[in-house]
């Protein structure tokens, strides 16, 4: 039975099922962030008849849940620093299943959206937390694998999120038709993603905590014995000595780490910065997030809308699958630069489709095939990013930052993702009513063109290095 070498890339054959199923619970929080995404998806009519939301009202109820994921997600890195990766995780999923049930059972809209934003903060925790505890406990030769599972995670609970809409739709007949116990179908739309978040809670008391945050603690004993399941007893204290060398001698972990002299940040913290933001301004969560609206907009009814959701989550998770199996083949720097260049034809493509359209009652109307073609691209469109820059941010954002300012790396590049990603889900009502379509989709095509370049000079690949190896 092989043991780790010196760089740990090998761990004992049969730590490889520890391994996968600490991956396995952590990446619940990204099916937490991926089944709220999809539900929301499905509610919007119910949204507006429940509290009379205007278009930027809409907006605001929607992207709630973004204003407490940017928070969660600051504050989550360097609580982890403090309390440790795992039990901040567990204060998310604590905070999710009440956020879940509290926006099921509102009627007054206030209460919801702090529950929104109650389960956005438990979001944005797990969001940077589960990427970053995976990096911490898996061999660097399959880090991008386990870390990539993250995606999966979001785009599994995306999809589940879209069957379950679907098909509570269809029993009510419509979102805002009563069913179960009378309460209207939409709010068990919010309801259901108790049932996640409990999941979550639960799976969470048998996985360890982080060794590497062990050691910034000192608890080297500790560390050594969760490095021994992972690794391997050979491979333990050499592992452990490596950590301790890449912790300062002079202070713990803290958020000023991530400064420099002159530049504000650290360069490798504005590299993080330019995934982190990009990731949201080529607007894919205007599929996630509006993906009924939209396809409505572009003649589809309410069923078919919901159909076309499921259709592109599966595809989705299709793509994700493909990253696994190239990530720690390619590289992350080739993939993120063949989703910058894929996205932006599709994008690009998608624009055109809309550009023909007219405007009849109010309701966008494609002419012949152009709605095929727009449903194609978008589909296209969500393979590229899944592809690529939506599992890729997420692993890269876990393992590129040394372990002294990882934390609060996570804190600064965490906030700015959450926030890029309010601001586009905000943004995207006003922009449908008040350009159209087809330029509010320029805008993304542009941005996507536009990260190709800043990759292809500002991002260091990190393929296969350890760690202890990463500096910034």
């Amino acid at each position: 039975m092989a043991t780790a070498d010196q760089h740990g890339s090998a761990p004992e054959t049969d730590n490889i099922g520890f391994i996968a199923a600490i991956v396995a619970v952590a990446t619940i929080g990204g099916l937490l962030f991926g089944y709220d995404s999809g539900a929301v998806n499905g509610t919007q009519d119910g949204l507006r008849a429940a509290f009379a939301l205007s278009d930027g009202g809409l907006g605001f109820t929607v992207g709630s849940l973004l204003i407490g994921c940017f928070i969660g997600a600051f504050f989550a890195g360097t609580l982890a620093d403090s309390m440790g990766r795992r039990n901040v995780m567990r204060l998310a999923a604590i905070l999710f299943l009440i956020g879940a049930l509290t926006q099921g059972f509102a009627h007054a809209h206030p209460l919801f959206v702090v529950a929104r934003i109650c389960g956005g903060i438990a979001v944005g925790a797990a969001s940077v937390l589960s990427p970053a505890y995976i990096s911490e406990v898996a061999p660097a030769n399959i880090r991008g694998r386990m870390t990539t599972v993250q995606q999966i995670m979001i785009i599994t609970g995306l999809t589940a999120a879209f069957v379950v809409n679907y098909f509570l739709t269809q029993a009510a007949g419509a979102s805002t038709s009563p069913f179960w116990l009378g309460i209207a179908a939409w709010r068990w739309m919010y309801l259901m993603q108790a049932i996640p978040a409990l999941v979550f809670l639960v799976a969470l008391y048998f996985i360890p905590e982080s060794p590497r945050f062990l050691v910034s603690k000192g608890r080297n004993e500790q560390a050594l014995i969760v490095l021994a399941k992972l690794f391997g007893p050979a491979a333990a204290a050499p592992k452990l000595d490596e950590i301790r060398a890449s912790f300062s001698v002079d202070h713990r972990p803290r958020l000023s780490d991530v400064l420099a002299p002159g530049t504000l940040l650290r360069p490798i913290v504005w590299a993080g910065l330019l995934l982190a933001v990009f990731q949201q301004l080529v607007g894919i969560n205007v599929i996630f997030y509006y993906g009924s609206t939209l396809w409505q907009a572009a003649g589809f009814s309410e069923s078919q809308a919901l159909m076309t959701n499921i259709i592109s989550g599966s595809v989705s998770i299709v793509a994700c699958f493909v990253t696994v199996g190239l990530v720690d083949k390619i590289g992350r720097k080739p993939l993120l630069l063949i989703g910058s260049a894929g996205m932006a034809i599709t994008l690009f493509t998608m624009v055109y489709a809309f550009s023909t359209g007219t405007l009849i009652d109010g309701k966008l109307t494609l002419p012949g095939n152009m709605g095929q073609v727009a449903v194609a691209a978008a589909l296209t469109y969500s393979v590229m990013f899944n592809v690529s820059w939506g599992p890729v941010m997420w692993v890269m954002l876990g393992e590129m930052f040394p372990n002294q300012l990882r934390g609060s790396a996570l804190a600064v590049c965490g906030f700015a993702q959450w926030f890029a990603n309010y601001l586009v889900a905000q943004s995207f009502p006003i922009m449908l009513g008040s350009i159209g379509l087809a330029k509010s989709y320029a805008f993304y095509a542009v941005c996507a063109t536009i990260s190709f370049f800043l990759v292809q000079k500002f991002i260091q690949e990190t393929k296969g290095k350890e760690l202890e190896a990463m500096e910034g």
